[in-house]
């Protein structure tokens, strides 16, 4: 017998800004976690043509977008760093 939540796939994760610069991405880290948002960073594959290295993507849960965009948002304004709303389902690779 199986559990009926094993047969549901969930897919409630966006993507919800690109940053390049590494002390954004601290800045926000330490926001993000202060105000209790779950997140994860995303480094996507570097392309023949790409000349961002330093680039990662900061998916959360759909749930959490409001909060989190308007916390990106207070500390990109803050410190004029650069940023990139993506807004978008994160590609699942292992569902």
């Amino acid at each position: 017998m199986q559990p009926l939540y094993t047969a549901v796939k969930v897919n409630n994760e966006i993507e919800l800004c690109e940053i390049d610069n590494e002390e954004c991405k601290k800045e926000i880290e330490r926001e993000l976690l202060k105000n209790r948002i779950s997140y994860y960073i995303r480094w996507p594959k570097p392309t023949l043509f790409s000349h961002r290295k330093n680039t990662c993507i900061f998916c959360i849960n759909d749930s959490a977008k409001d909060a989190a965009e308007e916390v990106v948002r207070t500390i990109c304004e803050e410190h004029r760093y650069e940023v990139k709303f993506l807004m978008r389902h994160s590609p699942n690779n292992y569902l």
